[in-house]
């Protein structure tokens, strides 16, 4: 099992151009979709949504409010992935609602909003995008364990992209864009630094 991740790790890479005449099958993107929605998020509150967007000339529009990138119209579907941002109000009941289910009491349901409380209610929305490229990793992962390839994109412009597509910047905020679909060139090297640049031991 090592050795697989490993090779998933290897196989995965941010893919700037896409085989357009190729499109991910349904039950690949469902298996994608999942790995997302079975992210670990803080309190378990998973403040993501997910919108696909599969249409071509909806994604020829978007890709000028995406610094005109190809792989908004290469990819064969891009996932915009929403932040939970109005709904994480407390007195919306959504934090307790969705605590509750992983409490076995009200004394514990208690301590567990203390803990949400104390997030300041203006780091409410960045801590929200911060649980949503934990589920963006998780979808990477996935889409290479069935050999499709990802890009995940923070080159865009929210506003434009939240008017063309009807967000709501006022209840969400656009976390990231992810590209899927298959490699239309061979991987480029890889270049990363060693661990012992990285990694500090005490």
């Amino acid at each position: 099992m090592r050795d697989a991740f490993m090779r998933l790790i290897q196989f995965r890479y941010a893919c700037k151009l896409f085989d357009e005449t190729r499109t991910l099958a349904r039950a690949d993107l469902d298996y994608i979709l999942e790995a997302g929605r079975l992210s670990p998020s803080s309190l378990g509150l998973e403040p993501w949504r997910f919108l696909v967007i599969e249409d071509r000339a909806l994604r020829r529009h978007l890709r000028s409010a995406c610094w005109n990138q190809s792989q908004i119209t290469s990819a064969s579907t891009v996932i915009v992935i929403k932040a939970l941002k109005a709904e994480l109000k407390l007195e919306t009941g959504y934090a307790s609602r969705m605590l509750r289910r992983l409490v076995a009491s009200e004394a514990e349901l208690e301590e567990a909003m203390e803990i949400y409380r104390g997030i300041p209610h203006q780091s409410r929305a960045a801590w929200s995008v911060a649980q949503c490229h934990i589920a963006a990793a998780d979808m990477m992962l996935a889409a290479a364990a069935v050999g499709i390839d990802s890009c995940p994109m923070g080159g865009f412009e929210p506003e434009a992209v939240a008017q063309l597509l009807g967000i709501d910047l006022g209840e969400v905020e656009i976390a990231l864009l992810l590209a899927l679909g298959y490699r239309a060139q061979p991987q480029p090297a890889r270049h990363r630094l060693p661990l012992n640049e990285l990694v500090e031991y005490r």
